[in-house]
């Protein structure tokens, strides 16, 4: 691996979408020469933020390992509520190869990363995706069972729950970071016209791969600001297009007697994802030109 060539992207997701004065001080704390910020958005209702940072892999994993202290220092997650599922302060913190290096050596990257993040915060850490050294802990989902109120619980019950560095027990208010390595993932979110989210639930469960639905597709149904919300991650845009992904909820939301509204997309999309005349861009108000992954990685923003 060529270091001073390679490219790593890291999509840090902290657990705290409610105070933008705590997520400036994650982002400005991850402002490391040779490190370029891309995109970071907030969610309150999921009371969640999305990060992502590019750079060489020492000082893009210097940068990340500030982001994850500034984190354990704001959140509590005894204090902390939101609708989507976490573990930690630092929750989710995947490495994705963009140029010059491969998928096993992020995953390499990413138990540096966690073993760092042990040793500086005494944060436990869960490998995933193709970091992970077990086979059950591959899925997030998986190692996110729990989440951290449960997680805490089960770690000084059941060997086969405790952290794969670190522990046994969680941080008392941080909780536990999943780091791991994986491809470019799209995250997006379609809103229904209803607030039952029993219907955004069942539409989540007959569409996600883990029930035969669509390959390599994550999804959950959630409540926002009372609207039922059908919450995804494509983790393959090749074999799954959003395309393909927004028609699928669509006509079971049509079976069930609901239509969708709007959709939302998290972070950076690759160009290669984008298609323009699809009817999920003409319904995804946030979406521009300038939220290409391919954009950002030649303008990126000022760190705040």
């Amino acid at each position: 691996m060529n270091t001073k060539e390679s490219v790593v992207e890291c999509v840090p997701n902290f657990s705290e979408g409610m105070h933008p004065d705590v997520v400036r001080k994650i982002v400005r704390a991850m402002h490391v020469d040779g490190v370029s910020l891309l995109d970071y958005s907030l969610d309150p209702d999921h009371n969640r933020s999305v990060v992502t940072v590019v750079g060489a892999p020492e000082p893009l994993l210097e940068s990340v390992l500030r982001g994850v202290g500034m984190a354990v220092e704001c959140i509590d997650l005894t204090a902390q509520k939101g609708v989507h599922p976490r573990i930690g302060a630092a929750d989710v913190v995947p490495l994705v190869p963009i140029r010059g290096i491969s998928l096993p050596e992020c995953a390499m990257l990413a138990h540096q990363l966690g073993q760092e993040i042990w040793k500086r915060y005494q944060v436990p850490v869960y490998f995933y995706e193709a970091a992970a050294l077990r086979p059950d802990r591959r899925l997030l989902e998986d190692v996110r069972s729990g989440q951290f109120e449960g997680l805490r619980k089960q770690v000084k019950l059941d060997a086969a729950r405790r952290p794969d560095v670190g522990g046994p027990s969680l941080h008392p208010t941080a909780g536990a970071s999943a780091v791991g390595a994986r491809q470019l993932l799209i995250a997006c979110n379609v809103y229904l016209n209803t607030g039952n989210v029993g219907v955004a639930r069942t539409i989540a469960r007959e569409i996600r791969s883990s029930n035969g639905g669509l390959a390599g597709l994550k999804a959950m149904g959630v409540l926002v600001r009372g609207r039922a919300q059908v919450s995804m991650s494509i983790t393959d845009f090749h074999a799954t297009p959003i395309s393909s992904v927004y028609q699928a909820v669509k006509t079971a939301a049509l079976r069930l007697g609901v239509q969708t509204e709007t959709v939302e997309l998290i972070g950076l999309v690759p160009e290669a994802a984008v298609e323009p005349d699809s009817e999920w861009i003409q319904l995804a108000s946030n979406f521009s030109a300038a939220r290409t992954l391919e954009r950002r990685l030649e303008v990126p923003l000022v760190w705040p």
